[in-house]
């Protein structure tokens, strides 16, 4: 072989080594296509909807290897299902390509109760829904306000902001309608209860104002009221709905005459 090439010219070598590595690539070439199977292409199954377990038997039967690329909570989608999947469905992938899932959550996580109170009723909405919380329901309150959150409810119950409640729960909101148009008599709540009192404004579509002192016992009996039922002249006042009328709580009962009974 050494003879062969040293007894040749020069440029007769250069021709066959040239000639020699155009022989290599082009066996590299096809050997290429073996190797990676480039032209061994699948289509990937849609698997969307489907469970994880469903999902990975599916896919791994058709030749695909199965990651789990994130996991979210989708309240409209069954729980551990497949919510996304990379490549999509009827991509032409090569064979043992990875496809990469988005899984649903076993369970909604928890999250901080949102400030709603004294927001719009349009703003509270845009909150709840930022917040992936839903709108249950709206009850309607006479106020002096107007479509303005009063009290903020879940599961019935008053909620305060930053309460740890699962992600896509309830919500119902008292909203405010504005004071009634039309005067009604104040009632007379001297020696009820705060109880009974809170009772007779709720049903006369009036709205309890501040309490003396803070923090007084629901037991405890009304001595004052403001506005008071009978103006100095002695008429009855009248007042629309939705206003408020504070109360001043005592642990004894007044008794009727008593110089702290104002507007009897």
């Amino acid at each position: 072989m050494f003879k062969f090439i040293t007894g040749k010219p020069l440029w007769a070598n250069i021709l066959l080594g040239i000639g020699i590595l155009l022989v290599l690539f082009f066996i590299f070439l096809q050997s290429l296509s073996w190797i990676t199977r480039h032209d061994k292409t699948l289509a990937v199954p849609s698997v969307t909807g489907k469970s994880y377990d469903e999902a990975k038997k599916i896919l791994e039967g058709q030749g695909f290897d199965v990651e789990i690329q994130d996991t979210v909570y989708n309240d409209t989608a069954a729980l551990l299902s497949v919510v996304k999947q990379f490549p999509t469905a009827e991509s032409k992938v090569k064979m043992n390509r990875t496809v990469y899932l988005t899984i649903n959550r076993d369970a909604a996580p928890d999250i901080e109760m949102p400030k709603l109170v004294g927001q719009s009723f349009r703003s509270a909405q845009i909150t709840l829904q930022q917040q992936k919380l839903k709108l249950q329901d709206t009850i309607y309150k006479n106020d002096f306000a107007t479509d303005q959150v009063l009290e903020q409810l879940y599961k019935e119950q008053p909620i305060k902001e930053g309460t740890k409640i699962p992600m896509g729960s309830g919500i119902t909101l008292v909203i405010s309608r504005g004071t009634g148009t039309v005067d009604q008599e104040v009632p007379d709540l001297f020696g009820m209860t705060l109880n009974e009192a809170k009772v007779i404004l709720e049903s006369n579509g009036l709205t309890l104002g501040t309490i003396q002192p803070t923090g007084a016992d629901p037991n405890g009996y009304v001595y004052k009221q403001d506005p008071t039922r009978l103006t100095i002249s002695g008429n009855v006042n009248k007042i629309k709905q939705g206003q408020f009328i504070d109360l001043w709580v005592q642990t004894d009962k007044p008794v009727p005459g008593d110089s702290t009974a104002q507007g009897h």
